[in-house]
């Protein structure tokens, strides 16, 4: 059987941009490794969940790791709390938070990501802040903070079970039943949690909105007054003076493993939180890899040398890569663009010079698009290539949103991949 690596580009899809001559960043990249892999490969586009979801990475990387998210997905809060080391028993209330700005008033939104500059040791500072002066009239809880503004919160009722069917207080995400959505439009209004639709009645869902509600606004008063605050603002920053929610789960997810489901043994590369620990649910290894430096250049070429020499302990090697992800955020398609060059260049060219690519299954594409125009996760799907082995050609040209929608793969759905890339690994295909 051929080695498997399955790479995905966080974020990496997106729509024309005028700016750029009407091409997406991807297109307007200069890319000429993964264009090889393209020219020799074959190419398709991908719905990394379902056509009409514009799913956050959560639900796409469980289903592009094969399952089926309707199936087994409970939230992206037990993950990422699982994930810091945080118990999640079942009834305990787990949510994703951002520390975010918020205007005098309390509710207006500044930046909902606190200008993406809030250092690991303040936000670590005001996590032990919030969980020493704040408390709750009927629970307690556990805050922690994970990479930048980004962090978890898990609250325990002192004698009943908590519902994860609320809605969120960050207005930037909805949900669709379980899944969490990011949202075309919204107004930068910080939002109360309520029991969603159908769950107004339990008695449950209420008790974790208000205890929530509650948690807010006591972490608020204590943000305002925190000197780590005040120091930002001296500084000319925006305070991190608020916490917003999303993604409440109840429960932990039980997926049968990686390995009893192919009889293959997988290591992934991953940077957040989520992917780690769906990483850790579904027995797939962690490989362990530096923090980011900020280097570019010398991180993606670190993972391109780990990933050459990891590759030969595993059947395959799950690589997230979050890079494209962060600026279409911001709608900064040069930056986007440049990214997407520099993953070419310092994790793609290294990468293929030393890699045996007669016994490699090579697949290359992203959790889900996301668009510079609307700063938002859309619908859209994503570019897929597959490339490796004796896979013959299908004339691609290149690597990008138009080629693939021409491409011989067709349209596939994101929980298809894993098992169409064991095929082509064991020459099935």
């Amino acid at each position: 059987m051929r080695k498997i690596l399955y790479i995905v580009l966080d974020g990496l899809g997106d729509l024309p941009i005028s700016e750029l001559d009407n091409k997406t960043p991807l297109e307007a990249a200069l890319t000429p490794q993964m264009d090889i892999l393209a020219k020799r490969g074959r190419t398709g586009i991908l719905y990394p969940v379902n056509k009409g979801i514009a799913p956050e990475s959560d639900i796409a990387v469980i289903s592009l790791l094969g399952y089926e998210a309707e199936k087994y997905y409970t939230g992206r809060g037990p993950l990422e709390s699982f994930a810091e080391g945080l118990k999640v028993e079942p009834g305990n209330l787990a949510l994703r938070v951002n520390f975010a700005t918020v205007d005098k008033d309390g509710k207006s939104i500044i930046d909902r990501r606190v200008g993406r500059n809030l250092a690991t040791d303040e936000a670590a500072a005001l996590a032990k802040e919030i969980n020493s002066k704040v408390a709750l009239s009927s629970a307690t809880f556990d805050f922690k903070n994970t990479i930048g503004h980004r962090g978890v919160l898990v609250i325990r009722h002192n004698n009943k079970r908590l519902s994860g069917w609320i809605t969120n207080t960050d207005p930037a995400y909805g949900r669709e039943g379980i899944f969490g959505v990011a949202k075309d439009k919204f107004e930068n209004i910080t939002d109360e949690s309520r029991p969603m639709e159908g769950f107004e009645d339990s008695s449950e869902a209420k008790q974790s909105a208000d205890l929530l509600n509650e948690f807010t606004k006591k972490s608020h008063r204590v943000l305002v007054q925190s000197a780590v605050n005040q120091r930002r603002i001296e500084q000319g920053k925006l305070p991190a003076n608020i916490v917003l929610s999303r993604d409440a789960g109840d429960h932990l997810p039980e997926f049968p493993s990686v390995r009893s489901l192919y009889n293959l043994r997988f290591g992934s590369f991953v940077q957040m939180p989520v992917e780690k620990g769906i990483a850790l649910l579904t027995g797939i290894e962690i490989v362990e890899v530096p923090l980011p430096s900020g280097d570019l250049e010398v991180d993606y070429s670190v993972w391109a040398k780990i990933a050459l020499s990891k590759i030969i302990e595993f059947d395959g090697i799950y690589i997230h890569i979050k890079g494209p992800d962060e600026p279409a955020h911001d709608g900064n398609f040069i930056k986007k663009k440049e990214i997407i060059e520099a993953i070419d260049k310092f994790f793609f060219g290294p990468l293929l010079k030393r890699l045996n690519i007669k016994d490699t299954i090579i697949a290359v594409t992203a959790d889900h698009s996301t668009v510079c125009k609307i700063r938002a996760h859309s619908a859209d799907p994503v570019p897929l290539l597959i490339s490796g082995n004796d896979i013959a050609s299908d004339g691609s040209q290149d690597f990008s949103e138009r080629t693939a929608a021409r491409g011989s793969l067709g349209e596939i759905r994101g929980a298809e991949l894993l098992s169409l890339l064991i095929k082509f690994a064991k020459d099935q295909y």
